[in-house]
Formats: C-alpha cells, sequence, structure tokens
C-alpha cells in the first residue's frame, strides 16, 4: 500500500514536470541563486572555526588583517544573498504564478471539452475549488518545492563532507538522527496528504452548497426558508471544521515530533561533542563549527517541515487537476471529422437507439425518422417519452447507443462538433443571459458581429421595441443571469442570438411554456419568423403553438406512435386528439 501511495505521488509529480518546461532556463537560474544562498549560510561555521582554531592554537595568526578580511569575505557573500535571495523572491513567484495560470488555462479548456452527461452530475461549486484555491496551492508548490529540497540537499550533502573533515564518528553519530526523524515525519506527512484532500473536497461541496442558495435565494426567501439553508450550511461547515481539526492534530504531531528531533541532535552534538573533545578527539574549534552547522542543519529541516504542509497542499491540488483532466470527453471528433458548409438541412434518424450512462432503461429505441429541409417538425407526447433527448442528439450533446443521426446524408459523427454546432440554433425554455450588456448576450450568436447585425437580429426577434426603451437601450446591464429583464425579455434576446447565427436548422425546446399569454404570443411571433425557411425542430406543451407545423410527431417510450398534420391527427381521434382535446378543455 505505502508503494502504491509512494508511486502515485511521483506519477503526480510526473505529470506536473512538463509545465516547467517553458520556464526552465528561470528555474534554472533560481536554482542557481539557491545555491548561492546555501553558500554563505556554510561559510559562516568555517570562517568562525578559522577564528577560534587562531585564537586557541595559533594566537600568532589571529590578525586585525585576518578578522577584517573574514568580515569583507562574508560581506561580500551577503551582498550576493540579498541579490539571489530577491530573485528568488520576485521571478521566482512570477514563474509559479505562470505555470498556474497555464494550468488554469488547461484545466478550463478541458471544461469546455466535456460534454453534457460529465455535467449532469458535475458540482459547479467544487470545480470552482478546483480551478481557483487548488491551483493557487499549486503556484506556491511550483516555486518553492524544487528550490526549497534542492538547497535542503546541497546543505546536508555539503555538512556532512566538511563535517567528516573534522571528525568522521562524531559525523556518523549526529547523522544517524536523521533516518529515524525522516521515517516519522514520512508518516505524519501521509496523514496530512489524506487530511487535505478531504480538506479541499469539503470546500468544493461548501462553495456548491453556497452557490446553490444564493442563486436560488428568490425562492429561498418566497418561502421564508432563511432558516432552513442556514441549517444546511451549518451542517457542511460544521463538517469542514471537523475534518480542519482531525487535520490540524497531524499536523500538531508533525511539528511536535520535528521539535523533539531538534532536542535529540542537539544533545547529541553537545554530549558526543563534549567527550570527543575531551578524548583530544576534536579541537574547540571543531565543537563549535559542529554547532553551528547542527544549527543550520536543523534549520533546513525545520524549512522542510514547515513547507511540508505547502508540499502537501500543492500535491493535492495537483491530484485534483490531473483527476480531472485524466476524465475523458464522451463526445469527440474522429480522426476524419470534417468540416461542413451550404448545409440544406436535412435530417435523418437510421434506427437510433439511446440510453443515459446513469440509466439502465433506454430512452430511444430503433427510431427511424426522415426530415426534409425546411420542414417544421413538432414533436409532442408525455413527459419522458424522448423528445428533449431527441433533440440534443442532433448537436451531439450525446451520442446516440446505436444506429445514426445524419445531416444532408453525412453522419454527424463524421462531422467536426463544432462545424455541426455552427449550423444548429437552439432557443431553450430555460434561457441564460451572460453577465453583461444587452449587446453582448445577443453578439453571442455570432463572432465579430457588428452592432448593426445586431440590432437587425433583435428587430426580427421583436426585440428591438423594448430594448430601445430601456434607458442604456443595447447597453443595459442584464444582471445575474438576466435577473433584470421579464422572461419574455430574455426569451426574446436568446432568439435575436438565433438569428445573428442564422443556422439552416433550429430547435425549440418549450421555448414558451414559462412565459405569461401576452409574453408567449409575442415570443411566438419571433419563433414563427426564425423559423420560415428552417428545419425545425419544436417540442410543445401548449399545443396550440404547433398547429402549422408541417408533421407532428407523437413519441412516447414505445416511440413515435403517430405522425401527421394537426387536422389529420385530430380526426384520428388517437393520442394526440386526447392530448388536444385535454388542452382545449384547460
Amino acid at each position: 500500500m505505502e508503494k502504491r501511495k509512494k508511486g502515485a505521488s511521483i506519477g503526480l509529480l510526473k505529470r506536473f514536470l512538463p509545465y516547467y518546461k517553458k520556464y526552465k532556463w528561470i528555474m534554472v537560474l533560481d536554482l542557481l541563486c539557491a545555491s548561492l544562498t546555501t553558500v554563505c549560510e556554510l561559510v559562516l561555521p568555517m570562517i568562525v572555526r578559522k577564528i577560534t582554531d587562531a585564537a586557541t592554537a595559533e594566537v600568532m595568526t589571529l590578525t586585525v588583517e585576518m578578522i577584517l578580511g573574514c568580515g569583507i569575505v562574508y560581506l561580500v557573500l551577503r551582498i550576493i544573498d540579498t541579490a539571489a535571495n530577491y530573485y528568488m523572491a520576485s521571478v521566482g513567484h512570477i514563474m509559479g504564478t505562470k505555470i498556474e495560470t497555464d494550468m488554469r488555462r488547461d484545466f478550463f479548456g478541458h471544461l469546455q471539452k466535456l460534454s453534457f452527461s460529465y455535467y449532469d452530475n458535475a458540482k459547479v461549486g467544487s470545480l470552482m475549488s478546483r480551478i481557483t484555491s487548488d491551483l493557487f496551492d499549486v503556484t506556491e508548490f511550483a516555486h518553492h518545492c524544487p528550490e526549497e529540497f534542492f538547497i535542503a540537499g546541497i546543505k546536508i550533502v555539503c555538512s556532512f563532507i566538511l563535517l567528516c573533515t573534522m571528525s568522521v564518528p562524531l559525523t556518523l553519530i549526529v547523522f544517524s538522527v536523521i533516518p529515524p526523524m525522516i521515517i516519522v515525519l514520512m508518516f505524519f506527512n501521509r496523514r496530512m496528504k489524506a487530511g487535505f484532500k478531504e480538506s479541499r473536497k469539503q470546500v468544493g461541496e461548501l462553495n456548491s452548497q453556497i452557490e446553490d442558495s444564493l442563486l436560488g435565494i428568490r425562492v429561498v426567501k418566497s418561502f421564508a426558508n432563511e432558516a432552513v439553508e442556514e441549517e444546511k450550511f451549518d451542517k457542511g461547515n460544521r463538517k469542514f471544521l471537523s475534518i480542519k481539526t482531525k487535520v490540524y492534530h497531524i499536523m500538531a504531531g508533525f511539528q511536535s515530533s520535528t521539535r523533539l528531533f531538534d532536542g535529540v541532535m542537539y544533545i547529541v552534538v553537545v554530549v558526543a561533542g563534549a567527550l570527543f573533545m575531551l578524548r583530544g578527539s576534536i579541537s574547540a574549534a571543531d565543537y563549535i563549527a559542529y554547532l553551528m552547522f547542527v544549527t543550520t542543519l536543523l534549520t533546513s529541516i525545520r524549512r522542510i517541515v514547515e513547507f511540508a504542509e505547502q508540499f502537501q497542499r500543492g500535491l493535492t491540488g495537483i491530484e485534483r487537476f490531473c483527476e480531472i483532466m485524466d476524465t475523458e470527453p464522451d463526445i469527440t471528433n474522429s480522426p476524419d471529422a470534417r468540416d461542413i458548409d451550404d448545409v440544406r438541412g436535412d435530417v435523418e434518424f437510421k434506427d437510433v437507439s439511446f440510453s443515459y450512462e446513469s440509466e439502465n432503461k433506454r430512452v430511444l429505441s430503433h427510431l427511424n425518422l426522415k426530415v426534409r429541409a425546411g420542414e417544421s417538425i413538432a414533436l409532442v407526447g408525455p413527459s419522458g417519452g424522448g423528445k428533449t433527448t431527441l433533440c440534443s442528439l442532433i448537436p451531439r450533446f450525446y451520442d446516440v447507443s446505436s444506429g445514426a443521426i445524419l445531416v444532408d446524408g453525412v453522419d454527424i459523427r463524421d462531422i467536426s462538433t463544432s462545424s455541426l454546432r455552427e449550423h444548429i440554433g437552439v432557443v431553450a425554455q430555460d434561457v441564460y443571459m451572460f453577465s453583461g450588456s444587452i449587446r453582448e448576450n445577443i453578439a453571442y450568436g455570432k463572432r465579430g458581429a457588428t452592432d448593426e447585425e445586431i440590432e437587425r437580429a433583435a428587430v426580427l426577434a421583436g426585440a428591438h421595441e423594448f430594448i430601445t426603451s430601456l434607458p442604456e437601450g443595447y447597453n443595459t446591464y442584464v444582471g445575474e443571469r438576466g435577473v433584470k429583464l421579464s422572461g419574455g425579455q430574455k426569451q426574446r434576446i436568446s432568439i435575436a442570438r438565433v438569428f445573428l447565427k442564422n443556422p439552416p436548422i433550429l430547435i425549440l425546446d418549450e421555448a414558451t411554456s414559462a412565459l405569461d399569454n401576452e409574453s408567449e404570443k409575442l415570443v411566438q411571433r419571433s419563433l414563427e419568423t426564425l423559423a420560415k425557411g428552417r428545419t425545425t425542430f419544436t417540442i410543445a406543451h401548449r399545443l396550440t403553438t404547433i398547429r402549422n407545423a408541417d408533421r407532428i410527431l407523437v413519441l412516447t417510450e414505445q416511440g413515435i406512435e403517430e405522425s401527421g398534420t394537426h387536422e389529420e391527427l385530430v380526426a384520428k381521434g388517437g393520442i394526440y386528439s386526447e392530448l388536444y382535446s385535454m388542452y382545449s378543455e384547460m
């Protein structure tokens, strides 16, 4: 188990190392500066030893010139140390921030590639925690990890060599304390890593809970459920406290063990060194040098100890980063995928079956359907019949389990997803408005759209009149998720987006079901204008909105049970006729 854990940490570091490639010369210079700062610390005990030795053994060699010479050498080294330390603290940290920026870019880019099936189960708050606080810890890790270990390695190796020149037996006795110290600290390190990972996970859960509560604040207040939300938050908050308490107990054990070994090493040097000096094996100057070197050695170990928490936080951040990066997108382009142009809009479902990964039950089974370019298709039927699923398969938000979907005779899996989706417009019931102006939200339909194109799209969508009546017109800030606009206004802006995009295939997913009667009439007129000349798939619960469809499909768990125009299906007296009668009586 331990080997596996160790191997996992090494594997994470191997995954992280490529991010240094762009900054290798900065890292080389940073490590060079680290070695210069280390030299300064190692030289001081040797200077003190030289002066002490001269004072006790060869008094005649202890001159003002010698003392001042040693002082000047040390002062020059300190100036070099200051410059080197400045580089490490500034450029070194900036390098860490650049690595964090690169990782965040890759992370966000990968999130954009993941399909709907991933987001069906993901918590946005948890993802936010990973892309912000987790990667911030990686910044410190990226800078300090190589630096601290490099410095510690130089100090330990150089101290060992220099001390061996004075007394090999005493050096071996002193260094014999280090292995058990490392074993104990590694034990606490492993427990700290597990604790920090659990802590990070709980932070993500808290973020999700806070986001959920704040985004739904109007619902919370309308039901006077503030106390309920506070209780839910308090439960998660107390769990976080419990996890952090456990982590800090581990850290306390870690640091206390370090202090214990510090004392042991000091007493070993004091007692053993005194005995060696008593026997004449070492001089008083060597004894003082030993004490100073051990202080330097322990300072280095303490820095590693202090860095251990940061190291574990960074490693945990890298691990959580890799977990997401290792998530393979369900929807990918085939090697031969190509872009398409001049799309007519013919759509065909050939023996299509589909089921969600989390469900064993099939939503669609061996469905066959041909839709001509420019034809208007309406989908009706009971909830769970697969209407939204059928429409979600056309832009490849999900992939078919079997069968194929063709656009203009080409399997959509052989078309690049970006090109396919550029030719499909979607107007959904739940309209998402990005934080920004109305102009920016409409312009989302076409990159680089001019003001004239944006206004023309708004006119076609029936939105221009209400937009220009606002104090700031097209520059009006819509608020978080468009909270400053009514449902009908948001829907018309979303329709303007699609007008701007001008796709040959259109999907209308219950676009008017959440609106009041007046807004519905306005939006319905906009949708009718939008649908002209386009292959249109309309999902509707309000059956009056689809009476003019070229073909109405009644979709149930058994598949397409009825197909025809409104008049044909009413005359048939089947499922559609019953649904229409029920709706007319409401």
